[in-house]
Protein backbone atom coordinates (compact mmCIF):
# COMPACT_ATOMS: atom_id res chain seq x y z
CA UNK A 1 0.00 0.00 0.00
CA UNK A 2 2.95 2.37 0.56
CA UNK A 3 3.97 4.29 -2.53
CA UNK A 4 7.62 4.13 -3.61
CA UNK A 5 9.55 6.96 -1.98
CA UNK A 6 6.71 7.83 0.39
CA UNK A 7 7.44 8.42 4.07
CA UNK A 8 7.36 5.16 6.03
CA UNK A 9 4.24 4.39 8.03
CA UNK A 10 4.32 2.25 11.15
CA UNK A 11 0.58 1.94 11.76
CA UNK A 12 -2.10 2.37 9.13
CA UNK A 13 -5.82 1.81 8.74
CA UNK A 14 -7.66 2.38 5.46
CA UNK A 15 -11.45 2.26 5.61
CA UNK A 16 -11.21 -0.09 8.58
CA UNK A 17 -14.47 -1.23 10.17
CA UNK A 18 -15.35 -3.77 12.82
CA UNK A 19 -18.84 -4.96 13.66
CA UNK A 20 -20.00 -7.17 16.51
CA UNK A 21 -23.31 -8.47 15.25
CA UNK A 22 -25.54 -5.45 14.69
CA UNK A 23 -23.18 -3.11 16.58
CA UNK A 24 -20.45 -1.30 14.63
CA UNK A 25 -17.55 -0.51 16.98
CA UNK A 26 -15.24 1.01 14.34
CA UNK A 27 -16.75 2.54 11.23
CA UNK A 28 -14.67 3.30 8.10
CA UNK A 29 -11.58 4.68 9.88
CA UNK A 30 -8.51 5.82 7.91
CA UNK A 31 -5.45 6.91 9.92
CA UNK A 32 -1.69 6.45 10.21
CA UNK A 33 1.28 6.86 12.54
CA UNK A 34 4.75 7.65 11.19
CA UNK A 35 8.19 7.24 12.83
CA UNK A 36 9.04 9.84 15.44
CA UNK A 37 5.52 11.20 15.95
CA UNK A 38 3.22 10.97 18.95
CA UNK A 39 -0.39 10.62 17.86
CA UNK A 40 -3.12 11.03 20.46
CA UNK A 41 -6.30 9.00 20.02
CA UNK A 42 -9.18 10.71 21.84
CA UNK A 43 -12.85 10.01 22.38
CA UNK A 44 -15.40 9.21 25.04
CA UNK A 45 -15.77 5.74 26.52
CA UNK A 46 -17.32 3.52 23.86
CA UNK A 47 -16.14 5.70 20.96
CA UNK A 48 -14.18 2.79 19.45
CA UNK A 49 -10.60 3.64 20.48
CA UNK A 50 -9.65 0.30 22.03
CA UNK A 51 -11.31 -1.68 19.24
CA UNK A 52 -9.33 0.32 16.66
CA UNK A 53 -6.12 -0.44 18.56
CA UNK A 54 -6.95 -4.15 18.60
CA UNK A 55 -7.50 -4.04 14.82
CA UNK A 56 -4.15 -2.33 14.26
CA UNK A 57 -2.37 -4.95 16.37
CA UNK A 58 -4.07 -7.89 14.69
CA UNK A 59 -5.83 -8.91 17.89
CA UNK A 60 -9.15 -8.58 16.05
CA UNK A 61 -9.80 -9.02 12.31
CA UNK A 62 -11.37 -6.10 10.49
CA UNK A 63 -14.87 -6.70 9.15
CA UNK A 64 -13.90 -4.56 6.15
CA UNK A 65 -11.04 -2.31 5.10
CA UNK A 66 -7.33 -2.86 5.69
CA UNK A 67 -4.84 -2.44 8.53
CA UNK A 68 -1.05 -2.49 8.49
CA UNK A 69 1.56 -2.82 11.19
CA UNK A 70 5.11 -1.94 10.12
CA UNK A 71 4.30 -2.14 6.43
CA UNK A 72 2.31 -5.35 6.33
CA UNK A 73 -0.34 -7.46 8.01
CA UNK A 74 -0.08 -7.41 11.82
CA UNK A 75 1.34 -10.90 12.18
CA UNK A 76 3.38 -12.37 15.01
CA UNK A 77 6.74 -11.44 13.48
CA UNK A 78 5.81 -7.77 13.10
CA UNK A 79 4.37 -7.68 16.60
CA UNK A 80 7.85 -8.56 17.90
CA UNK A 81 8.83 -4.99 16.94
CA UNK A 82 5.93 -3.53 18.90
CA UNK A 83 5.68 -2.23 22.45
CA UNK A 84 2.14 -2.40 23.81
CA UNK A 85 0.70 -1.26 27.13
CA UNK A 86 -3.01 -2.18 27.26
CA UNK A 87 -5.53 -0.63 29.64
CA UNK A 88 -5.17 -3.68 31.89
CA UNK A 89 -1.34 -3.31 31.74
CA UNK A 90 -0.75 -6.94 30.71
CA UNK A 91 0.97 -7.85 33.98
CA UNK A 92 0.51 -10.98 36.09
CA UNK A 93 -0.60 -10.15 39.62
CA UNK A 94 0.62 -13.45 41.09
CA UNK A 95 4.18 -12.99 39.76
CA UNK A 96 6.77 -10.70 41.29
CA UNK A 97 8.10 -7.56 39.65
CA UNK A 98 11.27 -9.36 38.58
CA UNK A 99 9.35 -12.40 37.29
CA UNK A 100 6.97 -10.23 35.25
CA UNK A 101 9.85 -8.37 33.64
CA UNK A 102 11.81 -11.55 32.88
CA UNK A 103 8.74 -13.20 31.35
CA UNK A 104 8.02 -10.18 29.13
CA UNK A 105 11.52 -9.70 27.76
CA UNK A 106 12.20 -13.42 27.30
CA UNK A 107 9.24 -13.52 24.91
CA UNK A 108 11.24 -11.15 22.67
CA UNK A 109 14.64 -12.74 23.28
CA UNK A 110 15.88 -9.52 24.86
CA UNK A 111 18.12 -9.18 27.92
CA UNK A 112 16.44 -8.30 31.19
CA UNK A 113 16.99 -4.58 31.88
CA UNK A 114 17.94 -3.22 35.25
CA UNK A 115 15.15 -1.92 37.42
CA UNK A 116 14.93 1.83 38.07
CA UNK A 117 15.33 2.95 41.71
CA UNK A 118 11.55 3.34 42.09
CA UNK A 119 11.06 -0.39 41.36
CA UNK A 120 14.29 -1.87 42.69
CA UNK A 121 13.09 -2.14 46.28
CA UNK A 122 9.92 -3.86 45.08
CA UNK A 123 11.66 -6.47 42.91
CA UNK A 124 10.47 -9.40 45.02
CA UNK A 125 6.93 -8.15 45.60
CA UNK A 126 3.91 -9.57 43.84
CA UNK A 127 2.62 -7.13 41.23
CA UNK A 128 -0.86 -7.18 42.74
CA UNK A 129 0.63 -5.63 45.90
CA UNK A 130 2.12 -2.64 44.06
CA UNK A 131 0.55 0.79 43.72
CA UNK A 132 -1.00 1.56 40.34
CA UNK A 133 1.79 4.03 39.62
CA UNK A 134 4.48 1.40 40.11
CA UNK A 135 2.51 -1.12 38.05
CA UNK A 136 2.39 1.36 35.16
CA UNK A 137 6.13 1.99 35.42
CA UNK A 138 6.73 -1.75 35.23
CA UNK A 139 4.40 -2.13 32.23
CA UNK A 140 6.30 0.67 30.44
CA UNK A 141 9.64 -0.92 31.23
CA UNK A 142 8.48 -4.30 29.91
CA UNK A 143 7.09 -2.71 26.72
CA UNK A 144 10.36 -0.85 25.99
CA UNK A 145 12.91 -3.47 26.98
CA UNK A 146 13.28 -4.98 23.47
CA UNK A 147 13.70 -1.62 21.70
CA UNK A 148 10.42 -1.54 19.73
CA UNK A 149 9.86 0.50 16.56
CA UNK A 150 6.30 1.44 17.49
CA UNK A 151 4.54 1.96 20.82
CA UNK A 152 0.80 1.60 21.38
CA UNK A 153 -0.32 2.88 24.76
CA UNK A 154 -3.96 2.58 25.85
CA UNK A 155 -4.54 5.12 28.63
CA UNK A 156 -1.03 4.70 30.07
CA UNK A 157 -1.38 7.50 32.64
CA UNK A 158 -4.88 6.72 33.91
CA UNK A 159 -5.07 6.84 37.70
CA UNK A 160 -1.48 8.05 38.08
CA UNK A 161 -0.51 11.15 40.08
CA UNK A 162 0.66 14.27 38.18
CA UNK A 163 4.39 13.73 38.84
CA UNK A 164 4.25 10.13 37.66
CA UNK A 165 2.26 11.20 34.58
CA UNK A 166 4.92 13.78 33.73
CA UNK A 167 7.65 11.14 34.07
CA UNK A 168 5.79 8.72 31.80
CA UNK A 169 5.35 11.46 29.18
CA UNK A 170 9.09 12.20 29.37
CA UNK A 171 9.63 8.53 28.47
CA UNK A 172 7.15 8.75 25.58
CA UNK A 173 8.88 11.83 24.15
CA UNK A 174 12.30 10.19 24.52
CA UNK A 175 11.07 7.24 22.47
CA UNK A 176 9.65 9.51 19.76
CA UNK A 177 12.95 11.44 19.64
CA UNK A 178 14.75 8.22 18.72
CA UNK A 179 12.30 7.55 15.87
CA UNK A 180 9.66 5.38 17.54
CA UNK A 181 6.09 6.04 16.40
CA UNK A 182 3.63 6.32 19.30
CA UNK A 183 -0.14 5.93 19.35
CA UNK A 184 -1.55 6.87 22.76
CA UNK A 185 -5.04 7.25 24.22
CA UNK A 186 -5.73 9.56 27.14
CA UNK A 187 -8.63 11.11 29.03
CA UNK A 188 -6.46 13.96 30.34
CA UNK A 189 -7.05 16.86 27.98
CA UNK A 190 -3.93 18.70 29.15
CA UNK A 191 -1.90 15.80 27.75
CA UNK A 192 -3.03 16.60 24.22
CA UNK A 193 -0.34 19.30 24.20
CA UNK A 194 2.24 16.50 24.36
CA UNK A 195 0.99 15.02 21.08
CA UNK A 196 2.13 16.01 17.60
CA UNK A 197 -1.25 15.17 16.12
CA UNK A 198 -4.67 14.14 17.39
CA UNK A 199 -7.33 11.71 16.14
CA UNK A 200 -10.83 12.22 17.53
CA UNK A 201 -13.35 9.38 17.53
CA UNK A 202 -17.07 9.60 18.25
CA UNK A 203 -19.67 6.85 17.89
CA UNK A 204 -17.17 4.55 16.11
CA UNK A 205 -16.11 7.13 13.50
CA UNK A 206 -13.05 9.32 13.11
CA UNK A 207 -14.58 12.81 13.22
CA UNK A 208 -11.49 15.06 13.26
CA UNK A 209 -7.71 14.92 13.06
CA UNK A 210 -4.80 17.34 13.14
CA UNK A 211 -3.19 19.61 15.73
CA UNK A 212 -5.15 21.05 18.65
CA UNK A 213 -5.55 24.36 16.79
CA UNK A 214 -6.58 22.56 13.59
CA UNK A 215 -9.33 20.68 15.40
CA UNK A 216 -10.64 23.59 17.44
CA UNK A 217 -10.69 25.76 14.32
CA UNK A 218 -13.29 28.50 14.60
CA UNK A 219 -15.34 26.80 17.31
CA UNK A 220 -16.48 29.31 19.91
CA UNK A 221 -17.46 28.67 23.49
CA UNK A 222 -19.54 30.92 25.72
CA UNK A 223 -18.68 31.73 29.31
CA UNK A 224 -21.65 32.28 31.58
CA UNK A 225 -20.97 34.34 34.68
CA UNK A 226 -23.68 34.57 37.29
CA UNK A 227 -24.03 34.67 41.06
CA UNK A 228 -25.71 31.25 41.03
CA UNK A 229 -23.47 29.11 38.82
CA UNK A 230 -25.07 25.84 40.01
CA UNK A 231 -28.55 27.00 38.97
CA UNK A 232 -27.18 28.23 35.62
CA UNK A 233 -25.53 24.88 34.98
CA UNK A 234 -28.71 23.00 35.87
CA UNK A 235 -30.92 25.20 33.65
CA UNK A 236 -28.63 24.95 30.62
CA UNK A 237 -28.11 21.22 31.08
CA UNK A 238 -31.86 20.63 31.35
CA UNK A 239 -32.30 22.55 28.08
CA UNK A 240 -29.92 20.15 26.31
CA UNK A 241 -26.98 22.53 25.98
CA UNK A 242 -23.44 21.03 25.91
CA UNK A 243 -22.51 22.66 29.21
CA UNK A 244 -19.28 22.22 31.16
CA UNK A 245 -17.72 23.60 34.33
CA UNK A 246 -14.28 25.18 34.57
CA UNK A 247 -13.99 25.81 38.29
CA UNK A 248 -17.19 27.80 38.91
CA UNK A 249 -17.31 29.18 35.39
CA UNK A 250 -20.14 27.70 33.35
CA UNK A 251 -19.14 27.20 29.71
CA UNK A 252 -21.17 26.13 26.69
CA UNK A 253 -19.55 25.00 23.43
CA UNK A 254 -20.77 25.86 19.95
CA UNK A 255 -24.15 27.31 20.88
CA UNK A 256 -26.30 30.37 20.26
CA UNK A 257 -25.80 33.19 22.79
CA UNK A 258 -29.33 34.50 22.25
CA UNK A 259 -30.74 31.07 23.11
CA UNK A 260 -28.47 30.83 26.18
CA UNK A 261 -29.63 34.18 27.48
CA UNK A 262 -33.25 33.14 26.92
CA UNK A 263 -32.80 29.92 28.90
CA UNK A 264 -31.14 31.75 31.78
CA UNK A 265 -33.74 34.52 31.79
CA UNK A 266 -36.57 31.97 31.87
CA UNK A 267 -34.88 30.42 34.91
CA UNK A 268 -34.85 33.81 36.63
CA UNK A 269 -31.07 34.16 36.41
CA UNK A 270 -29.18 37.35 35.63
CA UNK A 271 -26.03 36.38 33.76
CA UNK A 272 -23.26 37.74 31.58
CA UNK A 273 -22.78 35.59 28.43
CA UNK A 274 -19.69 36.25 26.38
CA UNK A 275 -17.70 34.46 23.66
CA UNK A 276 -14.37 32.88 24.68
CA UNK A 277 -11.82 30.68 22.86
CA UNK A 278 -12.92 27.04 22.88
CA UNK A 279 -10.84 24.27 24.42
CA UNK A 280 -10.14 20.90 22.79
CA UNK A 281 -12.53 19.26 25.25
CA UNK A 282 -15.31 21.64 24.22
CA UNK A 283 -14.62 20.96 20.55
CA UNK A 284 -14.83 17.24 21.25
CA UNK A 285 -18.19 17.74 22.94
CA UNK A 286 -19.46 19.76 19.98
CA UNK A 287 -18.28 17.11 17.50
CA UNK A 288 -19.89 14.34 19.52
CA UNK A 289 -23.14 16.28 19.52
CA UNK A 290 -22.93 16.77 15.75
CA UNK A 291 -22.24 13.06 15.21
CA UNK A 292 -25.14 12.07 17.45
CA UNK A 293 -27.49 14.40 15.58
CA UNK A 294 -26.33 13.04 12.21
CA UNK A 295 -26.91 9.46 13.37
CA UNK A 296 -30.31 10.14 14.90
Amino acid sequence: MSATGAAPVLLRAVGASRAFGAVTAVDDVTMSVAPGEVVGLLGANGAGKTTLIRLLLGLLPATSGEVELLGGPPDRERRRRLGYVPQGLGLYGDLTVAENLAFAVNAYGAPVPGLPPSLRASSGLLVRDLSLGLQRQLAFLAALAHGPDVLVLDEPTSGVDPLARAALWDTIREQADRGVGVLVTTHYMQETAQCDRLLLMSRARLVAQGSVSDIIGTTTAYAVRTDDWAAAFAALNAAGEPVMLAGRDVRVADSDPVRLRGILSAAGLAADVRAVPATIEERMMALARETESAGA
